[in-house]
């Protein structure tokens, strides 16, 4: 076996291995997945934001409440905070990076709404500051998190935690919890 071989292996392995210690508690995921669908049910909307890989996270779970997961339904009211590059950068010019998504959450988050921030450290500033403005603001919220979850897992309503230190393998778990949470929500809506 080549060195690239076993490099790819021992990814391969790491990846598999954490999948299934996450799987004997989905719990989390569970609960998660219906706060959301019991907030879209009622015609609230869910706020996503993280920060790099998990900002493109954040993008592409709103994308697939929006449009669909794997059937035809009613759109969905999901909004990325990741997105606005005139928001995200008036916002970090004029007050500081760990307001971008707190003041989004001000702005535009309503009483009964859904705040998911997504963090494979557990630790961005503004990740945690924007939970916190939400559960303020009479939000669910909802942390995605990794290595020990951090100050985000402990702003949250639900700590979805993935224990890993390394953040490709947290990431690829999030994304299987992501889409685990958008086939869940999207089987409880109904048809159009």
């Amino acid at each position: 076996m080549t060195d690239d071989a076993r490099l790819a292996d021992a990814a391969c392995a790491a990846a598999i291995a954490l999948h299934e210690r996450v799987r004997q508690d989905l719990g989390p995921t569970l609960a998660a997945a219906a706060a959301m669908r019991d907030a879209l049910a009622a015609g609230r909307k869910v706020l996503v934001f993280g920060n790099g890989g998990s900002a493109s996270d954040a993008q592409h779970f709103a994308a697939e409440l929006v449009g669909r997961f794997q059937r035809e339904r009613r759109a969905m009211a999901a909004v990325a905070l990741t997105t606005d590059t005139s928001i995200l950068t008036a916002l970090a010019n004029d007050y500081s990076f760990e307001v971008v998504f707190t003041r989004q959450v001000e702005a535009l988050g309503q009483p009964g709404d859904v705040a998911l921030g997504i963090t494979t450290s557990g630790g961005s500033p503004n990740v945690i500051a924007a939970l916190r403005t939400a559960r303020a603001q009479q939000m669910r919220t909802i942390a995605l998190t990794g290595r020990d979850g951090g100050g985000a897992g402990a702003a949250a309503d639900i700590h979805v935690n993935v224990p890993a230190q390394s953040t490709a393998r947290v990431q690829e778990v999030h994304r299987t919890l992501m889409h685990i949470m958008c086939e869940l929500i999207e089987n409880g809506a109904s048809s159009r």
